[in-house]
């Protein structure tokens, strides 16, 4: 009796054993392993990261996710989307497993989207001509609102210094201070102007107790005053005579038209800024409008615009060093991918053996 129950044991022990094989076996089989199951790719963005399908180039972010595929035994098939977003869309909706491009990580997007760690750091640059400015373009900063109201400022405080210094001489000194009212202001203009301007002809001086008062003061004030606007003055013809109109910062566009592309992380950046917007579709696009002046400027990501300007040398374009709202570039996953950790350390490996660097050196020609 004893040995047939031992024998029910240990058919029991082995058909437990049996079914945990048949199940691990299964399971392998059901899960798809990418190996033998090609990965569905979208291709989206543009030069330097994704070139046409034509063309003898792929690009940055083409032949980082071959060397991924490569070095993971991944197969996978692609199909080329004409905007990053229509790709994203094409994620969200099941039909692709990863979107390959410049895909800006965006908080917006991670809703919805899982990213692998960036495998290039951007951010946002301005283009503009450097078009050779005429006289008058030269000459037009100094008749600039700002100025006009400074020039309206100083006139008047110049006045209500005359009428004080007028006030306070004309009965001691009605040789020097006319007791007409317009002549008299006149003479204490004069006198405020040889003092701020520190002349001293002498033709001129307050002889009471409160002119010399107002004298004083006012030789500390106009200092200051004089200062404060022979420097703007100075300043507005040194940018003036500069000679060009290049751009170098993005409070330099406020109120002038910008060209960007659509629905890209440039637009809210430039509403932001007060800028008058004018979407393309196409890096291109975006460029001719700058060139044949329909535009001020072109705000773009800079690797594109690096990219544009290697190209493009002999267009009289000028790259500012200013860089705004600095944004990773990575691959896009669906909420539910099981290949992002294997991405991520597969390009950790491929960035400390320099691969990706020696990449992204090549195409942009930089030296940083």
């Amino acid at each position: 009796m004893t040995i047939i129950l031992r024998l029910i044991a240990l058919l029991i022990w082995a058909g437990l054993l049996l079914l945990l094989l048949f199940n691990s076996s299964l399971s392998a089989q059901t899960e798809p392993t990418f190996k033998t199951v090609p990965i569905r790719v979208g291709i989206a963005g543009n030069e330097p990261f994704v070139f046409k399908s034509n063309s003898a180039s792929k690009g940055i972010a083409v032949e980082i996710w071959d060397d991924l595929a490569t070095k993971e035994s991944w197969n996978y098939t692609s199909k080329n989307f004409e905007s990053v977003e229509n790709a994203l869309d094409a994620l969200n909706s099941g039909d692709l497993d990863v979107v390959v491009g410049p895909i800006s990580i965006t908080s917006k997007r991670l809703e919805n989207i899982r990213f692998s760690q960036p495998f290039y750091n951007s951010s946002l640059a301005i283009i503009s001509r450097e078009d050779h400015l005429s006289i008058w373009q030269k000459m037009k900063p100094l008749f600039s609102i700002k100025l006009l109201l400074a020039v309206g400022v100083f006139l008047i405080i110049l006045a209500l210094v005359g009428a004080l210094l007028w006030v306070a001489e004309r009965k001691k000194s009605p040789d020097q201070f006319s007791q007409k009212p317009i002549d008299g202001i006149g003479t204490g203009m004069w006198l405020a102007i040889v003092t701020m301007s520190t002349t001293g002809y002498g033709d001129k001086a307050p002889i009471t107790l409160w002119g010399r008062i107002i004298a004083g003061s006012w030789m500390i004030i106009s200092i200051i005053f004089a200062s404060s606007m022979v420097a703007g003055i100075a300043s507005t013809l040194t940018l003036s005579s500069l000679g060009t109109s290049t751009v170098s910062n993005i409070e330099q566009l406020s109120g002038r038209k910008v060209a960007t592309l659509a629905a890209s992380p440039s637009v809210n950046f430039l509403t932001s800024h007060k800028v008058k917007i004018t979407s393309t579709n196409t890096l291109n696009e975006a460029m001719e409008r700058l060139i044949n002046k329909d535009v001020d400027a072109v705000v773009y990501d800079r690797p594109q615009l690096l990219y544009y300007l290697k190209n493009h040398k002999d267009d009289g374009l000028y790259l500012a060093k200013a860089e705004y709202f600095k944004q990773g570039y990575g691959f896009a996953f669906p909420m539910n991918s099981n290949l992002t950790y294997d991405t991520n350390r597969a390009l950790l490996e491929l960035a400390e053996a320099q691969q990706i660097s020696k990449l992204v050196d090549y195409y942009l020609d930089r030296d940083e």
